[in-house]
């Protein structure tokens, strides 16, 4: 199974973007879906997780009140609504997936915004 994402770009600062990933095999069910971001010479960080089975999510701190994680079961996918950007928002965003102690990664989306 694969994890395919899209729907980065360029934003000015208070925009919005929404990321979509989606499994290829709707049928692969996992734990937990989510989005990590990185930017050149840092590690890799948790943005937003959720649950694929319960209601429960997550979110890095200074992203919440800003971005929405969402679900979708039936086309075993994530999304992610990013609202009022912020130039600090600017990096790769990571589509992964959980499954009984497995870790799957998509390739990555930039999301870039201007001051």
């Amino acid at each position: 199974v694969q994890l395919q994402a899209s729907g980065g770009g360029l934003v000015q600062a208070g925009g919005s973007l929404n990321l979509t990933c989606a499994a290829t095999d709707t049928a692969f069910r996992f734990n937990v879906m989510g989005w990590y971001r990185q930017t050149p010479g840092n590690q890799r960080e948790l943005v937003a997780t959720i649950s694929m089975r319960t209601p429960e999510s997550h979110y890095a701190d200074s992203v919440k009140g800003r971005f929405t994680v969402s679900r979708d079961n039936v086309k075993n996918a994530v999304y992610l609504q990013m609202n009022n950007l912020e130039p600090e928002d600017t990096a790769v965003y990571y589509c992964h997936a959980l499954r009984i102690g497995t870790m799957y990664w998509g390739q990555g989306t930039l999301v870039t915004v201007s001051s």
